[in-house]
């Protein structure tokens, strides 16, 4: 197969339609636009969403909630994960998301304590969960809250 050869599935391209052509055409003199109304016009026919003058679907349904501005969201882990670090390190969020253990969306480190840990980490994070907290120190590591 050559590039020059590539061509469109069959089908796939139509010709497009001639209008004002002739009345042998079927397209000709009002040109598929019917006789006159807001459609035959020039620049004819009406916004998204109106709804002929009746009050739009939009404005007819209540308003819910809100988006707190102030929310801060976090990356989670649980304490299980951090048994992929040796023995003795330093667990941070930046080395979190290179091994891939956290996605890096959020730029704020949520641990949680579901799971064991085996191995003694200081683990530098945002926030920490009550078990999350017990379960390091318990084994013998050090839970630092980054402020």
């Amino acid at each position: 197969m050559r590039i020059h050869t590539i061509q469109p599935a069959i089908g796939a391209t139509t010709s497009e339609k001639r209008l004002g052509r002739g009345i042998g055409s079927g397209l000709g003199k009002t040109s598929g636009k019917g006789h006159k109304g807001q459609w035959a016009r020039s620049g004819g026919g009406v916004r998204p969403g109106f709804e002929g003058g009746q009050t739009p679907l939009a404005r007819r349904l209540p308003k819910r909630g809100f988006n707190n501005k102030f929310r801060v969201e976090y990356d989670i882990i649980n304490v299980e994960a951090l048994n992929a670090f040796e023995n003795g390190a330093t667990v941070d969020y930046d080395g979190l998301v290179a091994q891939r253990l956290v996605g890096g969306k959020h730029g704020a480190l949520k641990v949680l304590g579901n799971g064991t840990l085996t191995k003694k980490l200081t683990v530098k994070a945002d926030k920490f969960s009550a078990s999350a907290k017990q379960a390091i120190e318990s084994a013998g590591g050090v839970a630092e809250v980054i402020e």
